[in-house]
């Protein structure tokens, strides 16, 4: 299936990049990629998505791919969440949005804090208001191991991502590996903004802790049909984790998707965008 580039200005003079898969007359859906990735983590969904009749649009985050980054350094969760809603305005209908990770969180502040509701439907990746710190820091490590010097070649990127996924199966191609990268001065680099990563990390145990509170309020002002999907072997959300964000917001589906880590459309593809199609036929329907 062929698919479309797109490109949104959410300011003056910086643009979101994006791919739209599908009729673009079709329901939208939105897929919010997480931190450190690009729009390329969502390939096989897109594809399956639009074959079902949805118009599924992928877009790079700012900061991330072929995004613009701020110079500024406004990478918190109000820029991410600015962006999406002009997104929204420039998108014909109201879309469901799948998140994960850094993209379900903005999903979920834009919707739990929106006076209306925004969406049709919200599918959260792996993520809750409170999120296991040990999983956090697991991830911050990773992005931050290769930050400087980057790689001398593909090969050595896949030996450090099987490093720290090794419940993925390690594949031989390594062509969409290739797209989460810039090759430059000889060497492969993360496509994202490194200036992201500081930014996320100074946050003091009192802002974290402000940050918990927000997104437990945005979660209980949940307001279109919403659906949690954890992986399994999750470390950043735990069965612990899961269980208080579905006491505080019971009105929230949810679903565990065994053997998916954090990373859980990555892990185990074909379960999850099974259980995403399911979900979206109940509550956003192609007409």
């Amino acid at each position: 299936m062929q698919s479309s580039i797109i490109r949104f200005e959410t300011e003056p003079d910086f643009f979101i990049h994006a791919e739209g898969w599908g009729d673009s007359s079709a329901p939208p859906i939105l897929l919010l990629h997480g931190g450190g990735q690009t729009h390329h983590s969502w390939g096989d969904t897109a594809q399956r998505l639009a074959e079902r009749g949805w118009y599924a649009i992928t877009y790079d985050a700012r900061g991330h791919g072929n995004s613009s980054w701020s110079s500024e350094g406004a990478y918190l969760v109000n820029a991410l969440v600015s962006d999406l809603k002009a997104i929204i305005h420039q998108v014909d209908g109201k879309p469901a949005i799948i998140g994960a990770s850094m993209g379900g969180i903005t999903a979920l502040v834009l919707e739990g804090e929106s006076a209306q509701s925004l969406t049709s439907a919200i599918i959260l990746v792996d993520i809750a208001p409170k999120a296991e710190q040990k999983g956090i820091e697991r991830i911050f490590a990773f992005m931050s191991s290769h930050l400087e010097r980057g790689f001398a070649s593909l090969e050595e990127a896949a030996d450090a991502v099987a490093a720290y996924l090794p419940q993925r199966s390690r594949k031989d191609n390594y062509s969409r590996l290739e797209k989460n990268l810039r090759f430059r001065d000889g060497r492969y680099y993360w496509h994202w903004d490194p200036t992201m990563l500081k930014v996320w990390k100074d946050a003091t145990p009192d802002q974290q802790i402000a940050y918990e509170e927000r997104l437990f309020v945005a979660a209980q002002n949940l307001k279109a049909p919403t659906l949690i999907v954890r992986g399994g072997m999750s470390d950043v959300v735990s069965d612990r984790v899961m269980a208080e964000f579905l006491d505080a917001v019971p009105h929230v589906k949810s679903l565990t998707v065994s053997g998916a880590g954090h990373m859980v459309a990555g892990d185990s593809n074909h379960a999850f965008t099974n259980a995403v199609i399911q979900f979206l036929e109940e509550v956003y329907p192609v007409s």
